[in-house]
């Protein structure tokens, strides 16, 4: 385990204060991992700066926010935000036939994802003319920036960007068979991965999760000849849980922007090794609106609620027990997900050098009946104690990537389950 480098104490309190600056590269949609950074610097007193990724026309042609989604994106944040579209990837750029990766499947139904095949100099041309137009924009949004910075500030560089699915609507139905299918409708991850269509997906992810923190960092660097400037950014490489009370490394799988958040990593490493104070936190698994359809990657997230009893964080343990139908109890909970935990069916891809893995059919099918099983524990759908869990992985991690920002000691960390558990018990 070469690179796994799991933070083991909780850093000290960040030394942020009211005219530093927090810059947020990425859009905030709802509640998710960034909201927990930015309740930080908010309570901080520090100026929060945003950014926006535009929106798409009746004609897909990109553009800034109008005036109300302005004012509704800046009250999310609540702080600035930047105006000029940063919408990352290349999905919607034309080729030089003119024609964009997104429309190249018009005609294409689910079944037939392994017989479409793509010109990889059109996909190139498309990918090169969306990178050139992020940058561009990019270099607008940091020279706005550096007008709103004021003098001797510390200048802390969120970047938020994920994801990368490429918009055409095929896409949509094929993944929720390879992420949820099951019997008839199971979808080997690994022969969509190997088809033209995943290679699209693959380039798509690396240029959203991963490339766009390297144009982050080369863009900033007039910044950092005036201004302290330290970088955080948004990983997952797995996470260590308790199973069977010990906090043992583990992951979701089919993880397929896996290979995206190691390249994520790889440019922090770079950047480290030249003197540039670039971070990537590696977070917990979580349920959210945009995980959603990785469902079953919140089986993982139930230990915690062992992690947080071991710290005394009891609160949440009972948050979570109000919630579950009578009768039923946290530790009926915590006992199913260990048995998933140490089965053999997902302890046999378990690997660290060889992540991500790709799905079997028996191991996702147990992976989704156990998901059904604990969520159908709780007495109400709509209030579930994953979503009590996720936001307490939120704040933690907010906690743990803030005050490791004002001093940071590597460029790469994991922030497991018992680490978000120590640092809730100090709040």
């Amino acid at each position: 385990m070469s690179r796994y480098h799991a933070m083991t104490e909780v850093p000290a309190t960040a030394g942020f204060k009211e005219g530093d600056v927090l810059f947020l590269c990425g859009e905030l949609f709802g509640r998710g991992y960034a909201n927990g950074i930015v309740d930080e610097a908010k309570a901080k007193g520090m100026t929060i700066i945003g950014a926006t990724v535009g929106r798409r026309d009746a004609d897909n042609t990109l553009r800034a926010l109008n005036a109300e989604e302005l004012a509704t994106a800046e009250e999310n944040l609540g702080g600035k935000i930047i105006n000029i579209p940063l919408e990352a990837g290349f999905d919607m750029e034309p080729g030089k036939d003119g024609v964009a990766p997104v429309d190249r499947f018009k005609g294409v139904k689910p079944d037939d994802f392994a017989s479409v095949k793509l010109d990889p100099s059109e996909i190139a041309y498309s990918k090169q003319k969306g990178t050139e137009r992020f940058c561009k924009n990019l270099a607008a949004v940091v020279a706005e920036l550096e007008k709103m910075l004021p003098a001797g500030c510390n200048l802390l560089v969120v970047h938020t960007m994920a994801g990368g699915i490429p918009r055409a609507r095929v896409f949509m139905p094929i993944l929720n068979k390879l992420f949820k299918g099951q019997g008839d409708r199971f979808l080997s991850s690994e022969s969509f991965w190997t088809s033209d269509m995943g290679k699209l997906c693959d380039a798509s992810f690396n240029e959203v999760t991963a490339d766009t923190f390297r144009y982050l960092i080369d863009a900033t660097t007039g910044l950092r000849e005036k201004f302290p400037v330290t970088y955080a950014a948004y990983g997952y490489h797995g996470t260590a849980v308790l199973i069977d009370g010990v906090s043992t490394w583990q992951s979701y799988t089919p993880y397929l922007q896996g290979w995206a958040k190691i390249r994520l990593e790889d440019i922090a490493i770079e950047a480290w090794e030249k003197g540039i104070k670039a971070t990537v936190y590696n977070c917990p698994e979580i349920l959210t609106n945009s995980s959603a359809l990785f469902l079953g990657v919140e089986n993982s997230l139930y230990p915690l609620m062992g992690a947080l009893r071991n710290e005394g964080v009891d609160s949440v343990v009972a948050e979570c027990q109000s919630l579950l139908h009578e009768g039923t109890t946290v530790d009926q909970l915590l006992e199913i997900a260990n048995t998933y935990l140490t089965s053999e069916l997902i302890t046999s891809t378990r690997d660290f050098d060889s992540w991500p893995q790709h799905n079997s059919p028996a191991q996702q099918e147990y992976m989704l009946n156990t998901s059904a099983e604990l969520i159908g524990m709780n007495a109400d759908p709509k209030e579930i104690v994953c979503a009590v869990l996720s936001r307490a992985v939120f704040t933690g991690v907010g906690a743990l990537m803030f005050n490791s920002s004002w001093d940071p000691k590597a460029p790469v960390f994991w922030l497991n389950h018992d680490m978000i558990a120590k640092v809730l018990a100090k709040k």
